[in-house]
């Protein structure tokens, strides 16, 4: 082992377990492993070329030389073995499913923020050679919109009685559709039976509607004369087919559908082509990007957060086959993005919308029909009001309240402390600021902490403001200073002897002791 590698225990050498530790150890990583069937000979092999032997979990999460452990045992155990790692300090990764109740799946997602430890879920499809081509083929949008997506995963191998066909197949199938789709479904439906053993299903078909009428099935079955994996993406262009079973993985079929008439469609078929794509085996390169994430202390493409996901899926299936019914995933009436993160604690109003990589703290109060664009920090216990629009690369600290209708351009800054420094704690020297209904904040723009911004005043893109801005206000520059008055629409005005019509609404304002009043406003 090279002296910059990280110690990872494998922890189980079963039927999955056996791949994940040959990989750890063939990528020089492998520093120990644990298995309660003493039994299994693979314990002698490794530990004849020095490996650890762990008779128990105890001794791997007392281990403080060990900087991570990889779970590979039965999915019943996958949330109490993942949760004592977290909270030993241990990197995680953890074979699919990430548990069995979403409940635990999120305390695992808590543990791992809070401790600041990785935790990544074994979703194998996602790292796939040919997986990462498909997805470069979807996303260039040559073959246009997505119209309809289906998986098969059959074979006749291993049947389990401790989880059903659902658990054991489906996950790597849903994990890739909510990749591709890049949200969640709106609306869950499932049916199977249970040929061999009672109460667990040999054999089930799952239904996903997401929004603008996409929609997904997934077939999985133990009970099934031979192998086949295949995922097929229907575009409005042609057909991606993905058959792990087959040497070449990847095709594309240009295949479109001609209207002859008008009225009557007809297929027009094309020969097939052949998508190259990078060699590499799947497992291999899964464990190669935890090893990364691990040294380079960023987030793994199968968080825990998308395991999160996977798994609010799976168990929206699993009451579906109880019930019979379809199941709806969130009776939420807004929008979360599924890169985005809302932590508990927090409340969001009907209609608005979180879009990607954007983090929503505890204590956080957001408003109806608000837009969060990309990459936004926002809480905690930031209080935002309704119809507020956050563009991309902004974060809103503790301290920050924004009325109604508040616009915050692209970049722009706001400050909790006056005078920070790394080395002084100044928590409890949080200043507020106040930015009033309408405001508009310009891109780039900074707002010095303490400080409150009148309602429709608007802050010229790069301004630096220090002091509070008037209600109406125009203010541009480093420091910020007033060059104007803006009306509620945003124009600027011109007043003669005091009052200003403004030249695009007509609304009319008057000037008195320097501030504005408005006299007929819409």
């Amino acid at each position: 082992m090279e002296n910059n590698a990280k110690r990872i225990v494998c922890v189980g050498l079963g039927y999955w377990g056996k791949n994940v530790a040959r990989n750890l150890y063939e990528i020089g990583t492998l520093y120990g492993i644990c298995e309660i069937d003493k039994s299994n000979p693979l314990i002698k092999q490794y530990t004849e070329k020095g490996i650890r032997f762990y008779e128990n979990y105890e001794d791997v999460l007392s281990d403080e030389s060990i900087d991570a452990v990889a779970i590979a045992t039965p999915a019943v155990t996958h949330f109490e073995l993942a949760k004592k790692s977290l909270i030993a300090g241990k990197d995680v990764f953890v074979e699919k499913p990430i548990a069995l109740r979403v409940s635990d799946a999120k305390e695992l997602v808590q543990i791992a923020s809070h401790n600041k430890k990785i935790l990544m879920v074994g979703h194998v499809l996602q790292y796939h050679p040919a997986v990462k081509k498909l997805k470069e083929v979807v996303s260039s949008g040559k073959l246009g919109k997505i119209e309809y997506i289906y998986s098969n995963r059959l074979n006749i191998g291993k049947l389990r009685t401790e989880e059903n066909i659902l658990w054991s197949f489906a996950p790597h199938d849903i994990s890739l559709i909510l990749s591709i789709v890049g949200e969640m479904p709106q609306k869950v439906f499932s049916m199977g039976e249970d040929y061999i053993t009672k109460g667990v299903y040999d054999v089930t078909i799952t239904l996903m509607d997401f929004a603008k009428g996409l929609k997904a099935h997934i077939f999985v079955s133990w009970l099934h004369p031979y192998k086949e994996q295949k995922l097929i993406i229907v575009c409005s262009g042609g057909m991606l087919v993905f058959d792990d079973v087959s040497k070449e993985k990847l095709f594309l079929y240009p295949h479109k559908i001609k209207w002859e008439e008008g009225k009557i469609p007809v297929a027009e078929k094309a020969d097939y082509e052949t998508i190259q794509f990078e060699n590499g085996e799947p497992l291999k390169l899964e464990l190669l990007h935890f090893l990364e994430c691990i040294k380079e202390r960023k987030k793994p493409i199968t968080d825990g957060e998308e395991g999160l996901r996977v798994l609010k899926v799976l168990e929206a299936a699993e009451e579906s086959l109880k019930k019979g019914s379809p199941i709806q995933i969130s009776d939420k009436k807004y929008f979360v993005h599924p890169t985005a993160i809302v932590e508990d604690g927090t409340e969001i109003g009907e209609g608005t919308k979180i879009w990607q990589f954007s983090h929503i703290r505890s204590g956080t109060k957001i408003g109806k029909n608000c837009i969060i664009g990309k990459y936004c920090e926002i809480g905690p216990d930031v209080v935002i009001g309704d119809r507020c629009k956050i563009q991309n690369n902004i974060s809103i600290y503790k301290g920050v309240i924004l009325e109604d209708e508040v616009f915050c351009g692209p970049s722009c800054v706001f400050t909790n402390v006056y005078n920070p420094r790394a080395f002084i704690e100044r928590k409890n020297e949080f200043m507020n600021t106040y930015v009033g209904k309408g405001a508009t904040i310009g891109a780039n723009a900074t707002i010095v902490c303490g400080v409150k911004i009148g309602r429709y005043a608007m802050i010229g893109a790069g301004a630096v403001v220090k002091k509070d801005v008037p209600d109406y206000a125009l203010v541009v520059g480093v420091p910020a200073k007033q060059i104007g008055w803006v009306c509620k629409c945003g124009v600027t005005l011109k007043f003669n002897r005091k009052k200003a019509t403004c030249s695009y609404c007509g609304n009319q304002y008057v000037l008195e002791k320097n501030t504005i009043k408005p006299i007929k406003e819409k």
